[in-house]
């Protein structure tokens, strides 16, 4: 809102607020910048507003609700009664699942997709496929969920950590080829928060090392590198479709591959090892389990699809909005993108944050501070590589069996320091995907609220 002054044939002065578009209409761009600075003003004056937590009001009402997720439509709940009605509600009989596989594959550029019954099998599948197992070892991120190491573990070989880029918040891949020896069996990089991992990188040296290359792309669906959806580039990629993913359907996964053979290998380990068609085996032909996806979860994510672009392209404007702002905050470092990525699904939005640019504010405090104002965010993950689960693994029956307690205690300590892992979990803070589904003016509270708690941090840390 821009206040003009109009002298209307009298001598007293008449002040008549106009809009931006009112401003570029009647007196053309220059004053539309005036719009721009008078909206400065107000924001400026929201920041020097004393925060929430010290008494202030906060900048988002409670009446101000985040996007609901997952949001629902009329087909929704169409496609399932369909699927209720139909009395076929697993994938061996039903039509769903087939239909939902053609339509993921053909939106991403694949061959094959198998659904799966979540992103953690659909990695166990893919390891499977390539029949990775005991004495083998997979690099992976550090930064990252459980999941991708889980996966390794469940087929008795070895994950080895990379350490993670300070900037891209991705495997850091010139850590990867120091790490890579006669028992490495695959990369697993992930796709971290709906960005890219270094593709081109780690295709190379996966090339030159003559190793077989896993997408973790479980929480970056339309993601791309270099016009590629990911999943497509590496020789298999993974999805996941859990109740906070950009594709959701409660629980789900996708393993989607360019390779014919492994697709096979894949389908059979999903349905309990059952033989591969034309194999000339009948019953079972390998080893496996029941990682089918349903008729119903399939139906959901068939109806999620239909606004998944949309919704994809709000987060993408709305992020590179708010990293607009955010990156003029001292101490604020938004996550960047890889070179060639030329898309970010966005799952997350990420940032570092400097403690020392907001008088040594920490950053639970900071984080507090942020949901006085009503704006949630979180710490992300903490170093994967030192959980206690993995010290468990050196003590391990069948582990040990397999490669024996030097060895064990060799790979823990190989694998403790990872040092810019461990600056990036000190240091990060996340929101989430569907608060970048809202209007523009969502993104502006945020900005406004981090600066408002910058202005005001010496009295937080003290509160």
């Amino acid at each position: 809102m821009v206040l003009v002054l109009e002298s209307e044939a009298k001598p007293n002065l008449m002040i008549k607020p106009f809009s931006r578009r009112q401003c570029v209409q009647k007196f053309g761009t220059a004053a539309s910048s005036l719009g721009l600075i008078s909206q400065t003003i107000v924001s400026a004056k929201a920041d020097e507003a004393k925060p929430a937590m010290l008494g202030g009001s906060p900048i988002r009402k409670k009446t101000d609700h985040w996007t609901k997720w997952p949001i629902i439509g009329e087909n929704d709940a169409r496609m399932i009664t369909d699927v209720l009605k139909s009395g076929l509600w697993n994938r061996l009989s039903g039509p769903i699942t087939p239909k939902f596989e053609a339509a993921w594959a053909a939106r991403l550029g694949a061959k094959h997709c198998l659904a799966t019954a979540n992103g953690t099998s659909a990695l166990i599948i893919a390891l499977a496929a390539m029949d990775i197992g005991p004495g083998d070892e997979v690099i992976i991120p550090p930064y990252t969920f459980a999941a991708t190491v889980n996966a390794v573990l469940l087929h008795h070989a070895l994950p080895i950590f990379s350490d993670t880029d300070l900037n891209t918040f991705q495997m850091d891949c010139n850590s990867i080829t120091s790490l890579i020896n006669a028992n490495t069996a695959a990369l697993m990089p992930v796709h971290l928060g709906g960005s890219v991992a270094d593709m081109g990188r780690i295709m190379q040296i996966a090339g030159d090392k003559k190793i077989k290359v896993i997408e973790d792309a479980c929480q970056s669906p339309l993601a791309e590198w270099k016009g590629r959806a990911v999943s497509t580039i590496g020789d298999i990629g993974c999805f996941s479709f859990q109740a906070s993913k950009n594709l959701n359907a409660g629980e789900g996964g996708a393993l989607l591959t360019n390779n014919s053979d492994y697709f096979e290998e894949a389908r059979s380990f999903h349905n309990n090892g059952r033989a591969k068609p034309n194999s000339g085996v009948s019953g079972y032909g390998r080893n496996g389990a029941n990682l089918r996806l349903t008729e119903f979860q399939s139906a959901i994510l068939l109806a999620q699809m239909e606004r998944l672009e949309k919704q994809s392209q709000t987060r993408e404007s709305n992020a590179k909005y708010l990293t607009e702002q955010l990156q003029a905050i001292p101490g604020i470092m938004p996550a960047k993108m890889v070179e060639g990525c030329t898309r970010n699904a966005y799952h997350l939005y990420m940032f570092r944050y400097n403690s020392q640019a907001f008088q040594g504010l920490p950053r639970e405090t900071f984080l507090k501070a942020l949901a006085a104002e009503g704006i949630p965010g979180s710490t992300g993950y903490s170093p994967l590589n030192k959980e206690p689960f993995l010290k468990v693994v050196t003590t391990n029956k069948g582990f040990l069996r397999i490669y024996g307690e030097k060895h064990l205690n060799d790979w823990y300590a190989k694998n403790a320091e990872r040092p810019a892992n461990d600056t990036i979990c000190k240091d990060a803070v996340w929101f989430t995907q569907n608060m970048l589904l809202g209007p523009r003016s969502d993104m502006d509270q945020i900005a406004s609220a981090i600066r408002r708690i910058q202005k005001h941090a010496g009295a937080l840390a003290k509160a």
